[in-house]
């Protein structure tokens, strides 16, 4: 389907499409390539989690910490199958928050899509402060002059077209990959050649010498689940790129079966490295291991190295939030579940009332972080963790719904469908409960759950206001 120009209905919607790029029913573009698709899975797996969080993570578990990824790594891996499974069925951008809709109810829908949305802006106010404080490691710049430039130039980036988007998304993994690829490289030739400072005492009897593989025994590895669990949120991002994807039968499920290897060779594979390089009782909260491996390297750049790679994750994250922001917006007020101001495309497809929504929010959350940065907001920040894993939830629950339909013949079977299925799916919301649990037990994570209730409550006054409304003299659709 090609022309020159989108020209949009009064309910969203295009009337006529005019591009040189297929164009979807919801009026998007798939101008999103396999390249690209593939780097924002796996770039979706690699964030700040791992570059800062697993010191922390590593003090509390010592060398378990690697099986604790790697069952955790077994369960992302299903969650991706079932989506996976989901969009084969049906690609849509909306993604788990349409599948939901149609599976649950058109309330999980409402509750999904706004609690993906909160999700992703408090993230994006997170992470773009965060890029700014990396910032004055190099220069003497004023933390809000970065938030805002970074936050101005992504929006920019994000407006201009999809395609852009992802090349830009692109190059971050990029680096992300090339910093885990590298430091990899570097811990096998101390083990191997004994070159550095670490040569010497460097060696894979770390992994269970310095006081055993569960230091801290069991329950040490199990409240780390949820640190664990947190560094894989936003491996669900490919499933909103769908209804942009060029091919999205063929690209997306070849990227979802990379979730094994990117998982063992980027966190798996690093942890034991740096853990064989470095005894774990080196490692301290708040300081990234990256940083603590090459200091005892004796590399003096490895510093700023992990600073720039930090703040290519944040600016990563950042980036990835305002493109599913967006789309999930547009997705609601679609479905009558939000402002119709929300379905309005720019020329080349993007939604800019939206994104510009979302950045603004981002904008006004860092100049909070900066005027008032006591706990309220930190407690905000928590609530984020818990409202990106209800997208998984969603999505396993949406994905058995789907089966027992299409089992009956009421649906088409889809063509890319989980393994071991009911039971693995049933295993995964098992472990996310389990999850759940250990946060209730953490001092430092148990206020998310005190939020969620109150996030619930007024997502169902909301959901009984919009229900109720009259758009144009239509019923609001949900």
């Amino acid at each position: 389907m090609t022309s020159a120009q989108l020209d949009e209905g009064q309910d969203g919607r295009p009337s006529a499409v005019v591009t040189d790029a297929e164009v979807t029913g919801e009026g998007y573009r798939r101008t999103l390539g396999a390249r690209q698709i593939q780097m924002i899975a796996i770039g979706g797996a690699i964030g700040t989690g791992l570059f800062l969080g697993a010191g922390k993570a590593i003090s509390k578990a010592g060398p378990s910490l690697v099986l604790a990824y790697a069952l955790a790594g077994v369960v992302i891996f299903i969650i991706m199958r079932a989506l996976g499974e989901l969009l084969m069925y049906r690609p849509v951008s909306g993604s788990f928050s349409e599948y939901a809709r149609e599976f649950v109810g058109p309330f999980a829908g409402f509750v999904t899509g706004w609690t993906y949305w909160l999700f992703w802006v408090v993230t994006g106010i997170t992470e773009v402060t965060a890029a700014a404080q990396y910032m004055t490691y190099w220069f003497s710049v004023p933390q809000w002059v970065s938030a805002l430039m970074f936050t101005v130039a992504l929006y920019g980036v994000n407006l201009i077209s999809v395609k852009v988007f992802g090349e830009l998304e692109f190059w971050f993994s990029m680096v992300k990959v090339t910093a885990i690829v590298g430091m990899i490289l570097i811990c096998v030739g101390v083990l191997t050649l004994g070159v550095s400072d670490a040569g010497d005492t460097a060696s894979v009897t770390h992994l269970w010498a310095d006081g055993g593989f569960f230091p801290h025994g069991v329950k040490g590895t199990l409240m780390t689940l949820q640190i664990v669990m947190f560094a894989f949120l936003a491996v669900e991002l490919v499933g909103v790129t769908a209804g942009e994807s060029k091919d999205p039968e063929t690209v997306l499920p070849r990227a979802i079966n990379t979730v094994p290897w990117r998982i063992a060779v980027f966190y798996i594979g690093a942890l034991v490295m740096i853990l064989s390089v470095v005894p774990w009782t080196a490692f301290r909260p708040g300081v990234s291991p990256f940083v603590a491996a090459f200091e005892r390297m004796g590399l003096g750049l490895g510093a700023g190295i992990v600073n720039f790679v930090v703040l290519t994750a944040a600016l990563s994250s950042c980036n990835s939030g305002m493109y599913s922001t967006g789309r999930m917006l547009r997705d609601l007020a679609l479905n009558g579940q939000g402002p119709a101001r929300l379905t309005r495309l720019t020329g080349n497809g993007t939604p800019l009332v939206g994104t510009t929504l979302s950045a603004a929010l981002m904008l006004v959350g860092v100049w909070i972080n900066y005027r008032w940065p006591g706990d309220a907001f930190t407690y905000v920040v928590s609530f984020a963790t818990i409202s990106g894993m209800w997208a998984w939830i969603m999505i396993l629950v949406s994905q058995l719904r789907y089966r027992r339909l299409a089992g009956r013949g009421a649906l088409p079977q889809s063509s890319f469908r989980t393994p071991g299925a009911p039971y693995t799916s049933v295993f995964a919301l098992a472990f996310i409960g389990v999850v759940v649990v250990m946060m209730g037990i953490d001092e430092d994570t148990r206020i998310s759950l005190y939020c969620a209730p109150l996030w619930g409550a007024a997502l169902g006054v909301s959901y009984l206001v919009v229900r109720g409304r009259r758009t144009g003299g239509v019923l609001v659709k949900g």
